[in-house]
């Protein structure tokens, strides 16, 4: 299962704005709200590998943690830059400063391929 994002993607763009989710941040304008707030919306995202497998884009986080739809918030947000839908430089604004996201940069990826590859203890 895939998910089909008609038109062209940008692949450099997707893969700069990738790497600025790298490090430790607030990933709260990169969450959704199950009814309850999170106490705590800081993640640490130690690697995302972004790649062509025939006509597929795969993308890959490794991280020490993730939020509810956190995956989905991101790969969502890196299609919209890849795609020409948002500014460059959007992700970096949206990770230094969460509370000033605008409702409308919000776009979640859909569920259909995304999978769980591996969980580290």
């Amino acid at each position: 299962r895939t998910w089909h994002v008609p038109g062209a993607l940008d692949l450099d763009l997707m893969r700069a704005e990738a790497q600025c989710f790298v490090g430790q941040h607030d990933f709260a304008s990169f969450a959704a709200n199950r009814g309850q707030p999170e106490h705590d919306t800081v993640r640490t995202i130690q690697q995302v590998q972004l790649r062509r497998s025939g006509p597929c884009v795969v993308v890959e986080f490794t991280g020490d943690g993730f939020l509810y739809k956190m995956v989905r918030l991101m790969v969502g947000a890196l299609a919209r830059c890849a795609r020409g839908q948002a500014a460059p430089g959007e992700v970096r604004q949206r990770l230094e400063s969460p509370a000033q996201t605008p409702a409308t940069a919000r776009f979640v990826a859909p569920a259909a391929g995304l999978y769980l590859v591996r969980v580290r203890y």
